[in-house]
C-alpha cells in the first residue's frame, strides 16, 4: 500500500499568545451527509490545565473549515475538558476524555516531580443533530486509582456497546499508589447507565505502562487496542503494544509488540479485517507522522506496510530527546486517520513547527 498526498492545511491555527492560543487532541469523523467534523481542545500551551472542547465543520471534503465552539463556553472556568470525537454506526456522535477541575488560572495539569495528571474524571457527551448541539458532559469516576490520560475515542460495537480505554498516571499526591502496568479498558451495555472494566494490555516489565491508547472495532467483529509502550525511568525504549479480544472487550488476549518504535497510536478500520495504525516518529525514523497498513492476528500485528506520510521540520521546539518524560517540548503530535466516503483518507495532528502552529491535516490517496 502507498499514500499520495492529494492536500495539506491547517484546520484551525493557534493564535499568537493568550488564552487558548494553542489547539491540540484532534480527531475527525466523517458525517452520512458528506460533512467532516473534526473536534480538538484549546488552551494556552503545552501542559496547561485550561482546554476548552471545539469543533470544526468542513463542508468541501476538508479543504476549508469552519471553527466552532467552544462546545461548554459556561464550563470554561471551572473545568478542564479534552476529548475525542467518534460516531456510532447510526450517526450518533460521541465526546470521551477527560475532565479536570481548574483551582487557579494558569495552573498546569502536568507534575514533573511525580510524573503525574492532575486528578480527573472521565466524561462523555453526544450530539443527535451532527455535531451542532452537544449533551452536557457526563463524568464516570475512575474504577481504579490514579489519574486518567484518554486521548482514545468512544468506539460503539455493532451490538450497541460503548468501547473506551484510558492509561492509569501518576496524581499529584505522592502518597496514591498507582497500577501503571496497564492499559485499562471500559465497557457499558446500557448506553452510559453503568460501566465495567478490565486490563486490555498489561506489562510485565518494572516502570513500564502505557500512554495515547486506542480501541476500535475490526470490520470482523474482534477488537483491537494498541497505545504506546513506555519506560517510566526512560532507560528502555519499547515498540508499540497491541492485544486482540474475541468477545466485544469484555476480556484480551495477551500484550504483544507491534513491532514498531514509535510514539502515540490510533486506530480505523479497514475491510476484512485489517486496519489503519497512526503513529508519531521522533526517535527511530525520519521524523513525523508515519501510516501503517496492519492485518493483525492474536500474536502478530502482521504489518503490511508502513510509511511516512506528513514530514515534520523539527521533533521538539528545543533540544530535547523527544521521551515522554520531555513531552511539553513535542513539536507534534496526536495524530489520528479517518477514512472517508470517496475512498481518501483524512489525517489531523496537533504541530508547532517554523512553519506554523495550531491543528493541520493532510489528505491521503490510497495506492495498491
Amino acid at each position: 500500500m502507498k499514500f499520495e498526498l492529494i492536500g495539506e492545511g491547517f484546520i484551525c491555527q493557534g493564535k499568537p499568545e493568550g488564552k487558548r492560543s494553542a489547539a491540540g487532541g484532534s480527531r475527525a469523523v466523517a458525517l452520512s451527509n458528506g460533512e467532516l467534523l473534526c473536534s480538538f481542545g484549546r488552551n494556552s500551551g503545552l501542559g496547561v490545565n485550561d482546554f476548552a472542547m471545539g469543533i470544526a465543520r468542513s463542508k468541501d471534503g476538508g479543504l476549508t473549515w469552519e471553527e466552532q465552539g467552544p462546545i461548554w463556553p459556561h464550563l470554561e472556568d471551572t473545568y478542564s475538558i479534552i476529548g475525542s470525537i467518534s460516531h456510532s454506526p447510526a450517526d450518533k456522535l460521541f465526546l470521551y476524555g477527560i475532565s479536570i477541575p481548574i483551582d487557579q488560572e494558569g495552573e498546569l495539569f502536568w507534575s514533573n516531580e511525580s510524573q503525574g495528571i492532575k486528578e480527573n474524571k472521565l466524561f462523555w457527551a453526544t450530539s443527535t443533530d451532527q455535531g451542532r448541539r452537544w449533551s452536557e458532559p457526563q463524568l464516570l469516576s475512575l474504577p481504579i486509582k490514579g489519574s486518567a490520560e484518554a486521548p482514545g475515542a468512544l468506539c460503539v460495537s455493532r451490538q450497541g456497546h460503548w468501547l473506551a480505554c484510558f492509561a492509569p498516571y501518576n496524581t499529584f499526591d505522592p502518597e496514591v499508589i498507582v497500577d501503571r502496568q496497564q492499559i485499562v479498558a471500559i465497557i457499558s451495555e446500557d448506553e452510559g447507565k453503568t460501566w465495567e472494566h478490565t486490563a486490555m494490555l498489561r506489562f510485565p516489565e518494572e516502570h513500564s505502562g502505557g500512554a495515547e491508547a486506542w480501541i476500535i472495532e475490526l470490520d470482523d467483529g474482534r477488537v483491537l487496542g494498541t497505545c504506546w509502550h513506555v519506560d517510566h525511568q526512560e532507560k528502555q525504549e519499547y515498540p508499540n503494544a497491541f492485544s486482540i479480544s474475541h468477545d466485544g472487550g469484555r476480556s484480551w488476549g495477551p500484550t504483544h509488540s507491534t513491532g514498531i518504535m514509535g510514539q502515540s497510536t490510533a486506530l480505523a478500520a479497514l475491510p476484512g479485517g485489517r486496519a489503519l495504525f497512526i503513529y508519531n516518529q521522533r526517535k527511530h525514523g525520519e521524523v513525523g507522522i508515519w501510516l501503517a497498513v496492519v492485518n493483525p492476528t492474536d500474536s502478530n500485528f502482521g504489518v503490511e506496510s508502513n510509511e511516512i506520510v506528513w514530514k515534520a521540520q523539527t521533533a521538539t521546539q528545543s533540544s530535547s530527546s523527544g521521551g515522554h518524560s520531555e513531552w511539553t517540548d513535542f513539536a507534534f503530535g496526536e495524530p489520528s486517520v479517518t477514512p472517508l466516503q470517496d475512498g481518501t483518507l483524512l489525517v489531523t495532528f496537533w504541530c508547532a513547527q517554523p512553519s506554523g502552529k495550531g491543528v493541520q491535516y493532510v489528505k491521503l490517496a490510497m495506492k495498491n
